[in-house]
């Protein structure tokens, strides 16, 4: 045996399950385990997969000399439609430059296929049967189909294939399907739709009648969506079904049920269901049979109407449902200074609510109305502009349990309660609960310090996350907006890939913005701003956008950085190369085209309310430099795709480009115009300086900024996530640190001092005197200005991929200010990396608990040169997997000595206090 080792089930593809995957031959990962460390210097040299087919009584074995343990190649025939295989696999390797005996098996892990093509869909999309032409919002609806299994034997597998258009839940004699949320999710549904398989024989009834139903809201497809009022009915008016039951019996017989014109359909009990204005239930209008096999027992049933099958590709998503992952329980239920009842849950979250018990007069309407803050002591509606976030339940006169809304969701922390008598009604406190609701990735980051607020700073840009990734990554869970902005999801990506497995939903999205890109008439070139994209042209004239356009190149970028998948490269590559090749507007210098307006800087925090783009940092210089970026990007990608031709082109182009740049921007000296934090800090990062010595003048200049602004941010969308990046590269990590650490507005810490939870919006979401900010763009759950977190991962814990999927590993934590401990964990695609530090025996030593998975390797550089004698610390030791403990002198006074660094003032005024953390 290897040690203790062992072997996860293995994976496929970047599903989370294996269950209905969309692929006929399905790439294989497998991670590693053990229960008491890993082997020292474990590194894999072969594996074996053993796949058990059909009715086969022996599963094929297949061998293979290889140090690849991730995304391996399906080796066996390729699976079709519908099909299952069990998967087993285990894994030869050396500890420690020994050969050692292989790992056991892992457990057996089923894939099945789902539906691979359009042929094996018989059902027909199902709506009601009407021509009026509704102008406002769609009321939901409810589709039955009865049938019987009697005679047909015992039920072997049951699957149910099922989409809509609209969201949907699905129910079979009276029991929901599944516990997916707002499926089947949002996609560009005029070209991708996603569908869900669900195994169901157990919900089935082998004698008897059966029932299958399905409700279908407006949801995506046509609700309200959009600013300034938005637009309905963006992708169709009629709301429908489409379902796919398919029996297998243990005879070899089948039985299939499909939407078609003999099910039957009324309107839901739900009146009004939207994602901005909210949900209304009237109870009195409730068929409690509706979706049972009893007979029902109001309402009437009418028929269908069949409509053409979906021109769109039906995929089946890699990515993980939205599914309620939380409940969050009242902190206290106050009144407010109008007399107004408050439930606050203490977090701003993003989901929806539940009612245990209401039992009221018929015809009572109580109302829940959701926010993200209080002002001045009253719920803080105007930022939800146009979106009314309210719910609303209509009483029968009969106890309604467990109630919550459906098809909408909200972002709120506190919700006003309107006709709920506490004393006739019961406590709100025991009686409202919250429920978390957002994509289900899996969680694999996890940091913390020995700050507490830099700890909430981490855990707030978490939750504004889980809040902003509801089937896309949005930008605002509250308002009238919760769009698909191309840029900040490309500036919070590396985060984003720290905290949670993001690889299928970010994959999937961006397939989307491929699909928009080459359908939406702009030539195959311009990516939209959202994917998937609402905004009329009308209201936003299509234009080329570096930083967020860029999302096409870098966005993919930074997935395979992450998690090692050159495929998302290649299916990505012909969006790459329009936008690069025909979608950016050039100068006669190559250059962007200055008259370009770019949103570059946005969000600086001079920029006044009603002008976020009004930044200090040129718009062109930033779109210049990401220009310089991205075609050095895309000359590393097509190398990697064996594009050598393109390769050669993008180097080319990336040396001119710099020296362009070098020539409109950086003075001799180092300096750069604009003189800004932004433009020194992206010349740093994307390594635009021509020598050593300019970079070391652009550091001394962006530190002597930083000092100018007293440590408060002076940086928007471009530079606030490089800014405290480009302080470490350039030398000076004790300025970083007390960037993060300073509390006056604006800072990372301001925030924090007001009580958020999440990641605000603009540094100044609310004023000091609790006042909300007056701009109409304002938002209290917005992870853009969270990517500071990128820096908490690597730099502070000192973590960071050093070759793509994590399998090197850079272990360089640099401590600074007061925070003299930090750790990080990472589930890493081959096992779990764990990294602690702290500062020991009086500021004296420097220790390091370090954790590397096998078949990986970490390059260590501490923080000291006491590094053992034929080792250089600046160069760093590489070392294999297993535990490793370092411990190596450390002069903590003297980095005291150093703290606070103090801001520049002018010599008139006079010093002011620190407003350190």
């Amino acid at each position: 045996m290897a040690s203790n080792l062992s072997l996860a089930g293995p994976t496929f593809e970047q599903n989370s399950t294996g269950f209905g995957v969309g692929t006929a031959t399905p790439r294989l990962s497998w991670r590693f385990l053990a229960t008491d460390g890993y082997p020292v210097d474990w590194q894999q040299t072969a594996y074996e997969i053993q796949i058990a087919r059909g009715g086969k009584s022996e599963p094929e074995t297949h061998s293979v000399a290889s140090d690849a343990s991730v995304l391996v190649p399906w080796p066996s025939a390729p699976l079709k439609s519908r099909e299952s295989a069990r998967v087993r696999v285990r894994t030869f390797g050396r500890s420690d430059g020994q050969p050692v005996e292989p790992t056991d098996w892992s457990p057996w892990t089923v894939v099945e296929c789902a539906l691979l093509s359009r042929d094996d869909w018989t059902a027909r999309p199902v709506a009601e049967q009407t021509t009026e032409l509704i102008d406002g919002p769609l009321r939901p609806v409810r589709f039955r189909k009865s049938f019987n299994l009697d005679g047909k034997g015992t039920v072997d597998r049951a699957r149910l294939y099922i989409t809509s258009l609209g969201i949907y839940r699905a129910f079979i004699n009276g029991r929901e399907v599944g516990d997916h949320c707002l499926a089947p999710g949002w996609t560009s549904y005029r070209y991708r739709l996603n569908y869900q398989t669900f195994d169901v024989g157990h919900l089935l009834n082998s004698h008897g009648t059966n029932v299958i139903a399905v409700e279908v809201a407006e949801g995506w497809y046509a609700t309200r969506l959009g600013f300034r009022n938005g637009r309905r009915k963006l992708y169709g008016d009629r709301l429908a079904a489409l379902a796919q039951l398919e029996v297998q019996f243990e005879s070899n017989e089948s039985f299939s049920v499909v939407t078609d014109r003999s099910w039957s359909s009324q309107p839901s009990a739900i009146v009004r269901s939207e994602f901005y204005d909210g949900e209304v239930y009237d109870a009195r209008e409730e068929n409690p049979d509706w979706n049972s096999a009893q007979e029902s027992s109001s309402g009437s049933w009418a028929p269908v109407q069949e409509l053409e099958f979906p021109n769109a590709e039906l995929v089946s998503p890699n990515a993980p449902p939205v599914r309620i992952t939380e409940e969050v329980k009242t902190v206290s239920v106050h009144k407010t200074p109008s007399g107004k009842t408050i439930v606050d849950f203490g977090q701003n979250l993003v989901g929806r609510l539940r009612v245990h018990s209401l039992n009221k007069a018929s015809g009572s309407r109580v109302t829940f109305t959701h926010a993200e803050v209080l002002e001045h002591g009253e719920l803080g509606t105007r930022p939800l502009r146009n979106a009314k976030c309210t719910d609303e339940i209509i009483c029968t006169g009969t106890e309604v349990v467990n109630w919550t809304p459906q098809y909408t969701f909200h972002g709120f922390r506190y919700v006003q309660v309107d006709g709920w008598d506490e004393e006739k009604d019961g406590p709100l406190s025991s009686n409202l609960t919250a429920l978390v609701m957002h994509t289900d990735l899996t969680r694999t980051g996890w940091f913390t310090c020995s700050h507490p607020m830099v700890n909430q700073l981490h855990q707030n840009a978490w939750w504004s996350m889980r809040g902003n990734f509801v089937s896309i990554p949005t930008d605002c869970p509250q308002r009238d907006e919760r769009l698909g902005w191309t840029g900040d999801i490309q500036i919070f990506g590396p985060s984003a890939n720290f905290l949670y497995n993001t690889a299928g939903m970010l994959g999937e999205w961006l397939q989307d913005v491929a699909a928009e890109q080459f359908n939406d008439g702009k030539n195959g070139c311009v990516p939209p701003f959202v994917v998937p994209n609402i905004i009329s042209d009308e209201l936003w004239p299509p234009t080329p956008q570096a930083e967020w356009d860029d999302v096409v190149i870098l966005g993919p970028w930074d997935l395979y950085r992450s998690y090692g998948d050159v495929e998302i490269l290649r299916r990505q590559y012909q969006s790459m190369l329009a936008w690069i090749d025909r979608g950016i507007q050039r100068g006669p210098d190559g250059l962007w085209d200055p008259e370009i307006w770019q949103l570059g800087d946005w969000l600086d925090p001079t920029a006044p309310p009603v002008e976020p783009g009004d930044a200090r940092t040129n718009g062109t210089l930033v779109a210049d430099a990401y220009l310089v970026r991205v075609t050095y990007v895309m000359s590393q990608i097509s190398a990697i795709l064996g594009e050598a031709e393109d390769a050669e082109r993008f180097s080319t182009q990336h040396d001119q480009l710099k020296s362009r740049f070098q020539y409109k921007y950086i003075a001799q000296s180092g300096l750069l115009v604009g003189d800004s934090q932004t433009a020194l800090s992206l010349a740093m990062m994307f390594d635009l300086h021509a020598t050593p010595d300019q970079v070391k003048v652009a550091a001394e200049r962006l530190v002597d900024l930083v000092r100018l602004a007293k440590f408060r941010v002076a940086t928007g969308f471009a530079g606030t996530p490089i800014i405290a990046h480009a302080l470490t590269k350039g030398g000076y990590p004790q300025i970083a640190y007390r960037m993060l650490l300073e509390k006056s507005c604006p800072s990372w810490m301001y925030p924090i001092s007001m009580g958020a939870t999440t990641v605000w919006e603009r540094w100044d979401s609310m004023l000091p005197d609790g006042s909300i900010n007056p701009g109409e763009m304002t938002s209290f759950n917005h992870y853009a200005l969270g990517s500071i977190i990128n820096w908490l991962h690597s730099s502070v814990a000192g973590v960071s991929p050093l070759s793509p999927g994590w399998r090197e590993i850079q272990v360089r934590p640099i401590p600074g200010g007061t925070i003299d401990s930090a750790e990080a964990v990472y589930e890493t695609a081959y096992g779990r990396l764990e990294c602690r530090w702290s500062i020991q025996s009086g500021g004296k030593v420097f220790s390091m608990d370090l954790l590397v998975p096998p078949n990986s390797r970490a390059l260590v550089t501490l923080p000291s040169d006491g590094l053992s004698a034929g080792h250089n610390s600046s160069e760093g030791r590489w070392v294999g997997s297993g535990r490793h403990q370092f411990s190596v002198p450390f002069d903590w006074t003297a980095l005291s000595s150093e703290w606070p660094p103090k801001p520049r003032l002018p010599f008139m005024r006079r010093p002011q206090p620190d407003n350190i953390a």
